[in-house]
């Protein structure tokens, strides 16, 4: 499948940058210098090590030193609650990340218990740090954001389209594009709508993800304790799993209370390198 991209250059470095960060969260444990990360994309070490500062936003030094999660089980084992401070704050209040404001605005339930029926959603396909990236979009903003590799296309937007099976797709990729960009663009500011398709208690967990800040981790008890039922880790969990907006609806910094990695909708070595990106961001 073509993927059309507005800056073909663009398009070429973040299919280059997502095959250096599969190679990386795969041979992290042994400690892979930048030649053999060059090399294993086809690059100059110099011309990797600009690319991948530029795209992903962080050197390939730094990427590589943030892939253990030794730390963020440290946090969890101090017993530190990092949603608490956001919390207070409302989660109704816009959520960044780097610099872009993600403004929210909710399906009503009727809405969603018609399976979508009368939303018209927008969708491209588009290269990324982490792959490739399905982005949809209503006329209200960004809906979904899905993940996959080469090959993979046809089962994203499945996955994408049986959430809402009652509304109408239609490609479009100028739109999609110029979305996109804004993203993945480690530099991109400005806002950014999101239209969140998904019942009252879905939405209220995502608006929980919203509220851990990039570079942090949390769990599912303590997303639950925090949106009202200590007990409810396990319907916290469904919700997480179904969050339509992945990466800018944090899904990925949620661990298990022993600070493992546990399933994750688009692939495990995918969840290790967002978490290393914002890690490494954040430092």
């Amino acid at each position: 499948m073509t993927l059309i991209q507005e800056d073909p250059e663009a398009g070429s470095a973040y299919r280059s940058m997502g095959r250096a960060i599969r190679y990386l969260a795969e041979n992290y444990a042994a400690q892979p210098s930048l030649d053999e990360a060059a090399h294993a994309v086809g690059l100059s070490p110099f011309h990797f090590q600009r690319l991948f500062t530029r795209y992903v936003g962080v050197s390939p030094k730094n990427f590589v030193g943030h892939l253990t999660l030794g730390r963020a089980k440290a946090e969890l084992e101090s017993g530190a609650s990092v949603l608490d401070a956001a919390l207070e704050a409302g989660l109704s209040g816009p959520s960044r990340l780097h610099d872009l404001c993600l403004k929210i605005e909710a399906m009503t339930p009727g809405d969603y218990a018609r399976g979508g029926a009368g939303l018209a959603i927008d969708y491209a396909y588009h290269d990324c740090p982490f792959g490739i990236a399905l982005a949809m979009a209503t006329d209200k903003g960004l809906c979904g954001l899905a993940f996959g590799d080469d090959g993979e296309e046809a089962a994203m937007l499945a996955d994408m389209k049986a959430r809402w099976p009652q509304a109408q797709y239609r490609r479009n990729d100028p739109r999609i594009s110029a979305l996109s960009e804004r993203i993945f663009d480690p530099q991109a500011g400005g806002e950014l709508g999101l239209h969140l398709l998904g019942t009252p208690w879905q939405i209220k967990v995502w608006q929980a993800l919203l509220a851990i800040p990039s570079g942090k981790v949390s769990t599912y008890r303590a997303i639950a304790q925090d949106v009202g039922n200590a007990k409810s880790s396990r319907a916290v969990g469904t919700a997480v799993g179904r969050n339509p907006i992945s990466w800018l609806i944090p899904c990925h910094r949620v661990l298990g209370s022993d600070g493992a990695l546990h399933g994750y909708h688009w692939g495990l070595t995918r969840k290790r390198a967002m978490l290393a990106v914002e890690a490494a961001r954040a430092a």
